[in-house]
């Protein structure tokens, strides 16, 4: 088996999120292969368990780890340091020993046998059943489940189906349990959509003796999102997406994305390329969605009236190639080269460096996504020491701004007049926020010139 290894280390950078922020190119290039953004969720599960570990815990955690990215197994050395000392929290990643090899040819059996696992797990009702399906012992936790529960405690030993509604089969009830293995659901006093999963156990010529029964939601059950209509219109607006409707969708997203992920490479088995392609489609609607979600979270943490950022020296230079290193997959696809022509420790504003890396990831990746290919991409930087001030200016080589376009930039869902471009529109918006919360501020300077300008400008740093 092929196998190569690099004694490069890779590091990473997270928040208070588990969102990775920043990572070297192998780090950055595994997040996204495992279906990550960057900043976005840490998209490796092994990896991401460990930071959860170390963040809840306060504690270091060094041990080996192992990850499939889609085609290799990718494995190596992490030390985990939580970043208490920081505003924010998070956690860096230091990953020595990196290695990859070509992943062995999936088992179908071990596929199913761990989609049976997830579905086991996830399951908010579950009964074990005699060979003619009838109920032997059952546990229901979903919270929206009270009548099936009473109905399964006062008719013990009847048939499952008779307290379910079987989408799409009208035949008389039980039919075969391989018909009814993985078919939709509906459930009494639940407005979820469900699936049920029958797994046999036993046999006896061979006929199962009797099975497992799961019902999986197609989504988790939140109450906060039934009693969501109080306060102003827009308020009640933002809060119901940023802190009801997030949560609910983060699960059945991360499943779509999953599935998608396991179609794509084949985990399950043959697929023709056409199909693999689909899911791969799929995979990336997803991911989009995901980033959208993360967009309405910091819309909610923005529009707050208690939100505030920390004050501490930040190296403009060190952020905007931050900012660069992260965005670089996304420059090198469009072949586009990113200029950073700033001296290090020259430009120090005092302002927070997550909320500077932040707009700035923004500014980079809409210059990226708006410029042609075989282009530039410019960050300059400008002290002025009589004003006080601190700016990066990100530059482009795309169509630009329109003067009308520029006046309504900032606005919330305003996507710089382009309406198929799938954005939230909230990016630039949110990225102004940000500024003025660092008593700053974000402005275009060329509008309506070939090429966009965006300047951040901050106060300097003063101190000593």
């Amino acid at each position: 088996m092929e196998r190569q290894a690099s004694l490069l280390a890779a590091r990473g950078v997270t928040d208070d999120r588990d969102r990775l922020l920043s990572a070297d190119d192998p780090l950055a290039d595994l997040h996204a292969r495992c279906g990550g953004t960057l900043p976005g969720t840490l998209a490796v599960p092994e990896l991401l368990d460990l930071v959860q570990q170390g963040r809840r815990l306060g504690l270091k955690i060094a041990r080996e780890f192992s990850a499939f990215d889609g085609v290799n197994m990718v494995s190596g050395f992490v030390r985990v340091h939580p970043r208490d000392g920081e505003v924010g929290g998070g956690c860096e990643l230091f990953i020595d020993n990196w290695q990859s090899q070509v992943a062995p040819e999936p088992n179908s059996r071990d596929t199913a046998q761990r989609l049976d696992a997830i579905d086991r797990a996830c399951a908010e009702a579950t009964a074990r059943l005699d060979r003619d399906q009838r109920v032997q012992i059952f546990d229901v936790t979903g919270p929206d489940l009270d009548l099936l529960r009473e109905a399964l405690s006062q008719f013990r030993g009847s048939v499952w189906t008779d307290h379910v509604s079987i989408e799409g089969m009208a035949h008389r009830q039980p039919m075969h349990w391989r018909l009814l293995d993985g078919a939709r659901c509906r459930l009494p006093g639940s407005q979820r959509s469900w699936r049920a999963r029958l797994l046999p156990v036993g046999q006896s010529n061979g006929a199962p003796l009797g099975f497992e029964l799961f019902l999986v939601a197609d989504y988790p059950f939140d109450a906060d999102a039934l009693d969501a209509e109080s306060a102003s219109a827009e308020q009640t607006h933002t809060q119901i997406i940023g802190a009801s409707v997030t949560p609910v969708l983060r699960q059945p997203i991360a499943r779509i994305i999953a599935n998608a992920e396991t179609i794509r490479s084949r985990l399950a088995g043959p697929l023709r390329a056409e199909y693999s392609e689909y899911a791969g489609n799929i995979a990336s609607a997803g991911q989009h969605l995901g980033g959208l979600l993360d967009d309405l979270a910091d819309l909610e943490v923005v529009e707050a009236s208690d939100f505030s950022t920390a004050r501490e020296p930040v190296d403009m230079g060190d952020a905007a190639r931050r900012a660069a290193g992260i965005m670089g997959v996304r420059a090198r696809a469009k072949n586009i080269e990113l200029n950073l022509p700033i001296p290090e420790g020259s430009h120090i504003a005092m302002a927070e460096f997550r909320r500077v890396l932040q707009i700035l990831i923004n500014l980079v990746g809409n210059a990226i996504a708006y410029s042609p290919h075989n282009s530039t991409v410019t960050v300059a930087a400008h002290t002025a020491v009589d004003e006080g001030t601190v700016s990066l200016t990100v530059s482009d080589q795309g169509p630009g701004i329109a003067e009308d376009q520029a006046e309504r930039i900032f606005n919330k869902f305003e996507r710089l007049g382009r309406e198929n471009d799938g954005g939230s529109g909230l990016g630039l918006y949110i990225s102004s926020r940000l500024a003025s919360a660092m008593e700053g501020q974000l402005g275009v300077t060329n509008a309506g010139e070939p090429g966009a300008a965006f300047r951040l400008t901050l106060p300097l740093n003063l101190s000593d």
